[in-house]
């Protein structure tokens, strides 16, 4: 069974900083392009940064460069994202999503074929 999992979420003050993994399993996914995304209440799924198949490229949400940075272990089939200078209206539902389409990162969610359960970030002002 293939599954994506992600851990690390939580409640953090504005500024503050918090660490998403996302660990997979059932199938390698070393040759997938890898993406996170977020969806807040009341809002659509939107795109937060992605990770071609070596790591050697990524994309970011404007919203986020400069803050956040994805990175990925294909030796550990997990995908990271690092969060820096949160702020209030980062907070959402992330998800970690897979692509067995592209090896580079895609914006758009229906490129990605496997997803996680998401992990809720809360960033207090």
């Amino acid at each position: 069974q293939v599954q994506l999992v992600e851990t690390g979420g939580g409640l953090v003050q504005a500024g503050g900083s918090l660490r998403l993994s996302c660990e997979a399993s059932g199938r390698t996914f070393s040759s997938d392009a890898m993406g996170w995304f977020r969806q807040a209440p009341g809002k659509e799924r939107e795109f937060v940064a992605g990770i071609s198949w070596t790591g050697s490229t990524s994309a970011y949400a404007d919203s986020v460069k400069g803050r956040f940075t994805i990175s990925r272990d294909n030796a550990k089939n997990t995908v990271c994202l690092q969060m820096n200078s949160l702020k209030p209206e980062d907070t959402a539902v992330y998800y970690c999503a897979a692509s067995t389409r592209t090896l580079y990162p895609s914006r758009h969610s229906y490129v990605y074929d496997y997803w996680g359960q998401g992990a809720q970030v809360t960033v207090s002002s």
